[in-house]
């Protein structure tokens, strides 16, 4: 008997509900077809919420997450909270408070027809990132000093720690070692941020010699950021630290078709984790049946991989590679399908 899953849903903001949706229709067809089971509650936390409630994420929810076995979310940010307050405390404030210390990126293209790359093909791009998911400039530190004023200062502090740059960094090398991918590459800009970034030097030097088969080496951000467009193809495991690595898991989805393809997890190895697409709340698309469902698939898919469960993350995975090449797609990959008819289209395969 397949085992049963408890997943928390959030679907969020502007297409968040939208391609959740589709992501929590595919789970529900593969129990049909005889897969894995979920027992799925969903969340009201969004903008429309916060606006009605004064409401973020009430007190004992992320306790009650932790008897989860999964939580999934959709998109978040909506122009009437102007600062993002809801989605701070919702998405971040998650990330944060549950130590999900390892953003995880698969940017893998599918198919040739979504490569932008010249005399580059989909079988070139197949990279793994692993951003660093607590700290550096995103911990939020620092402050306006004569705010408003022509003599105004502004810091905003990198916070990097021993513990947190060595378990993201041996996440990376212990990924590629059971995965079976033979390289792994730490991308930092220590020639100019000489402190934190000394540190990543130091820590990635004595894990990486605790990992002789595999292949360690070095980048500056910028040089990473070109080569990822020159050659992606000698790329197999990145690992960066939090603001790199959202900058260069964005140049990783324009190569495998868009940010509508991009899935995430936000990880710790022991506990529960999270999973996101990470294309945004597009609020002028919302409720068009517009957006592109396959980043939320492919999240879910992530989040089955995750969960031990291979099997269905691989038909869930093969079913959107072959609708991507049947063109049963949204406008942005050529197609003319809306939203709920593409999870139509990867529910009909599996």
């Amino acid at each position: 008997m397949s085992r049963v899953y408890r997943i928390a849903v959030v679907g969020g903001d502007g297409i968040g509900p939208e391609v959740t949706r589709e992501a929590l229709k595919v789970l529900r067809s593969l129990t049909a077809a005889g897969g894995p089971g979920f027992e799925i509650r969903e969340y009201p936390f969004s903008a429309d919420h916060f606006l009605a409630t004064g409401e973020t994420l009430p007190d004992g929810t992320l306790e009650e997450w932790e008897g989860y076995d999964a939580i999934y979310m959709g998109a978040f940010g909506d122009p009437r909270v102007p600062d993002m307050r809801h989605a701070a405390d919702i998405l971040l404030g998650t990330r944060f408070r549950m130590d999900l210390y390892a953003n995880i990126r698969p940017v893998r293209c599918l198919d040739d027809a979504l490569c932008p790359l010249k005399n580059r093909s989909a079988a070139d791009i197949d990279i793994v990132f692993f951003r660093e998911n607590t700290e550096g400039l995103y911990v939020g530190m620092g402050g306006n000093f004569k705010k408003g004023t022509a003599d105004e200062v502004a810091i905003q502090e990198d916070v990097n720690t021993r513990k947190g740059v060595e378990r993201i960094i041996r996440l990376a090398f212990e990924y590629a070692r059971d995965s079976g991918r033979g390289k792994v590459l730490m991308s930092d800009k220590a020639n100019v941020l000489t402190f934190g970034h000394d540190l990543w030097q130091r820590v990635f030097k004595e894990v990486s010699a605790e990992f002789p088969g595999i292949e360690s080496s070095h980048m500056y951000v910028d040089a990473l950021a070109m080569q990822l467009l020159r050659k992606p193809e000698q790329f197999e495991v990145v690992v960066t630290c939090n603001m790199f690595g959202d900058i260069v898991t964005d140049i990783g989805a324009a190569l495998q078709g868009g940010l509508g393809m991009a899935a995430s997890g936000n990880i710790r190895p022991v506990g529960t984790s999270m999973f996101e697409p990470v294309h945004g709340s597009a609020p002028k698309y919302a409720g068009k049946d517009y957006a592109n469902p396959m980043g939320a698939i492919l999240t879910a898919a992530l989040m089955l991989d995750h969960l031990g469960e291979k099997e269905a993350a691989r038909r869930v995975e093969e079913g959107v590679a072959r609708c991507v090449r049947a063109g049963k797609t949204t406008a942005d990959l050529g197609g003319q399908l809306g939203t709920a008819a593409v999870g139509d289209a990867v529910c009909a395969d599996l």
